[in-house]
């Protein structure tokens, strides 16, 4: 079964960066497509960016230039660096796997003075 475990979230000044982590097991994760998802209060979930098995990315417009997706696949994990942060940027994320129907925890990013 796909497990996937994020992590690296918390409260953050506006300006200021996070890194996002997501661990993945149970398949094999160089394989496979990678996406991170948002749901902002009281909003729908939305993805952020991808990342495909040959490290093509896709990023939604109001992070460009800001959030940058990346792999690891010797560790299974995958990231995205958050930088410059808004408070619209406040929101639970997820890690999926593209594809796939499993979901991890979250983790929550807070953007606040």
């Amino acid at each position: 079964q796909v497990q996937l475990v994020e992590s690296g979230g918390g409260l953050v000044e506006p300006g200021g960066s996070l890194r996002l982590s997501c661990v993945v097991a149970g398949l094999s994760f160089s394989d496979n497509a990678m996406g991170w998802f948002r749901q902002p209060p009281g909003k729908q979930l939305e993805e952020v960016a991808r990342i495909t098995s040959r490290d093509s990315t896709y990023y939604t417009d109001s992070v460009k230039g800001r959030f940058t997706i990346s792999r690891d696949n010797a560790k299974n994990t995958v990231y995205l660096q958050m930088n410059s942060l808004k408070p619209e940027d406040t929101a639970l994320y997820y890690c999926k796997v593209l594809g796939f129907q499993n979901w991890g925890q979250g983790t929550q990013v807070t953007v606040s003075k």
